[in-house]
């Protein structure tokens, strides 16, 4: 198959390329590494042509719902119109476990993001996942008055490696809708990722633990962002990640 990844120099994207790749798939990424600007459409004209599915793990880093909007929506429009001129007939999308629980901030974003696809005219995939084990990660960098802390909630995070052979799976089987969601093996403790997370990178100075306000957060605490009872299972469990980081 020619499968194009929009997104594909990212972290996940790196991923679903190597594994297509593994899998002997000729992959197309679309980035502005590879110059596509998915945002604005520039570049995008001509890469599809011959393009079995289009699988959209595009991201940006915002928590501003207008951001997180404009760049999900445009990136989808200009990637589903570039789809109809070039007849692709697949479209799959990686989006969030949960989203409707806290539809503002990034999550925005991702809900406009799925309404455009289903709503399209290009037959589609959409799959859910939760959060990833580098979820613990990035709240611990992400700084408050210079301290770091520890967001309370519950989470139950999956692997993007995982994520990513899921995602090369859905692209072979063709338009499916609605995936079944997937999430990680067990239910963790988000404030309690970000701890082991620290001390597995040697981090020994103050890591306060707080309810921090807002809908997301409201969102973790009550579990809204959990898989089904349905929801497929990764396997690599948190503890298991950890265990696998360079300093760890």
């Amino acid at each position: 198959m020619r499968l194009a990844i929009a997104g594909g120099t990212g972290m996940t994207g790196q991923h679903v390329a190597a594994i297509a790749n593994e899998r002997g798939h000729e992959v197309i990424v679309l980035s502005r590494r590879t110059g596509v600007d998915l945002q604005s459409g520039a570049g995008i004209a001509g890469t599809l042509d011959g393009v079995d599915a289009v699988i959209d793990v595009s991201n940006i880093v915002t928590a501003k719902p207008d951001e997180s909007v404009s760049f999900f929506a445009g990136a989808t429009t200009n990637l589903l119109a570039a789809e109809r001129r070039a007849a692709v007939p697949h479209h799959l999308v990686l989006t969030i476990v949960g989203a409707e629980a806290a539809p503002d901030g990034y999550y925005a974003g991702k809900l406009a993001q799925e309404r455009l696809v289903a709503a399209g005219d290009v037959p589609w995939t959409i799959q859910r996942t939760t959060q990833f084990h580098e979820y613990a990660a990035m709240m611990f960098h992400r700084t408050h008055a210079g301290a770091h802390v520890a967001r309370t909630g519950r989470v139950q995070p999956v692997a993007v490696h995982e994520v990513a052979a899921r995602l090369v799976d859905l692209a072979e089987r063709g338009p499916s809708g609605r995936a079944v969601d997937l999430g990680g093996p067990q239910e963790e403790s988000l404030a309690d990722m970000v701890q082991r997370y620290a001390r597995a990178i040697g981090h020994h100075g103050l890591l306060a633990v707080i309810d921090a306000p807002g809908t997301l957060s409201r969102a973790f605490r009550s579990g809204s962002l959990l898989p089904g009872p349905d929801a497929l299972r990764g396997t690599q469990t948190f503890g298991e990640w950890l265990d696998a980081l360079p300093d760890a």
